[in-house]
């Protein structure tokens, strides 16, 4: 049996989905800036996918960019911020836990001469608000706080954050802007960018059931963004290149199904989640759940083995045809621990012992049943592995 808990990484793509861009890819070839027909049939397609991603986050249509993905989002709406407001301060405020598509752009952002504050965030992986306003100051024109974790799936206080950065443009900070990096929280759980109070909001298309290569990042009007790539004026001018048609017309039918479907797959998904940790957690010590139990989308669960290698127990599973992860798919192949799970206090071993399951909209409880079965198993297994030099309580504890 073959069971995929690794959607925080990338998720099947829906079969309404592909049905939807077949006809990109074959007959309808236009170029959507050309005027003939071809280009127009192109356009409306374009159009059509921006109104359902629009309607997914309760933006308006001429408020959404599309780009490559969430990576490109993020950089654009930190870039872009960064560059078209530099006279009025270089000072961004983010979290350590943020996604590297984040961390890396501030990291960039800083070696250029811009000062870039690193929030901690508590053990259960939430920044404090507190924090947020304590750190903001006359030279902040930024602030980049992801809606939920990628290897977590811990919410972030955003309206509170908002609410911070509303009370400093009344104090005089005008060029103050507040994004959201929603890669893993649209599909999952309501997002209304207005109820949020986001100035800009970055999603992909592949993190809903829509193909790679696609995302699009939210800018609410009047907020004055410079542009990453020169060239033509597509998207408004926000973003130069021929549009990706086949792709855009993807997203847009997954963010149809995401929003049409939206309560029907929380409510699948949180119960299966909740039945896999209930199961774990009842039949192991040394079992705990990493991040904020209630405060997190209902598809991810970030669980440390004790006395278990999270990579040994994950190329197990993968053996027996489960897909897991030991924590967000953009840092594999680094040697570093996970840098979230180190920043909410968790040590070495728990780190190395841990692993994301992450559920999709199509995950059944048949696949989370197999994988509970092969789990205790090899969770057994692997335990039983420990030295025999091991104090007798130690091991003790992990029966």
């Amino acid at each position: 049996m073959k069971v995929y808990l690794d959607n925080s990484a990338t998720t099947a793509m829906a079969a309404e989905v592909i049905e939807a861009m077949l006809p990109y890819f074959s007959d309808e070839m236009g170029n959507a800036q050309s005027v003939h027909s071809f280009g127009q049939r192109a356009k409306a397609a374009v159009e059509k996918a921006r109104r359902e991603v629009a309607a997914l986050i309760n933006a308006a249509p001429l408020e959404i960019v599309f780009v490559s993905g969430g990576t490109e989002a993020d950089n654009l709406a930190i870039r872009g911020i960064a560059e078209a407001h530099r006279d009025h301060g270089r000072h961004i405020i983010t979290t350590k836990i943020e996604h590297p598509a984040v961390l890396a752009t501030c990291e960039a952002l800083e070696a250029s001469g811009y000062r870039v504050t690193y929030l901690p965030v508590s053990r259960t992986g939430i920044v404090s608000a507190d924090d947020v306003r304590q750190a903001i100051g006359d030279e902040t024109i930024l602030i980049s706080v992801m809606l939920a974790n990628n290897e977590t799936g811990t919410i972030q206080p955003i309206e509170e954050i908002s609410a911070l950065v509303n009370q400093a443009r009344s104090r005089g900070l005008k060029h103050l802007h507040l994004h959201t990096d929603a890669v893993q929280a649209v599909g999952k759980v309501a997002v209304d960018v207005d109820r949020l109070g986001v100035d800009l909001l970055s999603l992909s298309g592949h993190k809903i059931h829509g193909p790679k290569g696609i995302g699009a990042l939210y800018v609410r009007k009047g907020t004055r963004l410079a542009k990453l790539l020169y060239g033509g004026h597509h998207e408004r001018d926000r973003r130069a290149g021929t549009e990706n048609v086949p792709g855009i017309a993807g997203l847009g039918r997954a963010a149809e199904l995401a929003r049409t479907q939206l309560d029907e797959r929380i409510n699948r998904m949180r119960a299966l989640r909740d039945y896999l940790e209930q199961q774990l957690l009842s039949r192991f010590n040394g079992v705990r759940i990493n991040g904020d139990i209630q405060q997190r989308v209902p598809n991810v669960s970030n669980l440390s083995f004790a006395g278990i290698d999270g990579e040994s127990l994950l190329i197990a599973l993968d053996l027996k045809g489960i897909a897991v992860s030991t924590g967000s798919a953009c840092a594999s192949g680094s040697l570093e621990p996970s840098h979230v799970l180190q920043a909410i206090g968790l040590s070495r071993d728990e780190v190395r012992g841990s692993l994301r399951f992450s559920l999709g909209a199509y995950t059944t409880r048949e696949e989370i049943d197999y994988a509970i079965s092969v789990l205790v198993d090899t969770v057994s297994r692997l335990r039983d592995m420990i030295p025999t030099d091991e104090p007798d309580e130690a091991k003790a504890a992990l029966q």
